[in-house]
């Protein structure tokens, strides 16, 4: 919705364009030369900071595995 929102007020699109603009934005098809760079770089980030979050617990076990058996010995 922000994407969307940004290519209809800051763009002036109308709101189909502005949904296509925002939905194929990581795919370099944007247009609005200031406000498509920033939302493709918030967007990237966005899903790498998720990503971070979801995949950290599972990249912890990992890490901490060979650990495991020290505990034992």
């Amino acid at each position: 919705m922000l994407g969307i929102s940004g290519y209809h007020w800051i763009a002036g699109l109308v709101w189909v364009d502005a949904l296509l603009n925002a939905s194929m934005i990581l795919a370099g098809m944007g247009s609005a030369e200031i406000f498509a760079p920033c939302y493709a770089l918030f967007s990237g980030l966005l899903f790498i900071f998720t990503m971070d979050i979801v995949l950290a617990p599972l990249a912890h076990l990992f890490l901490h595995k060979p650990h495991l058996n020290d505990k034992y010995k």
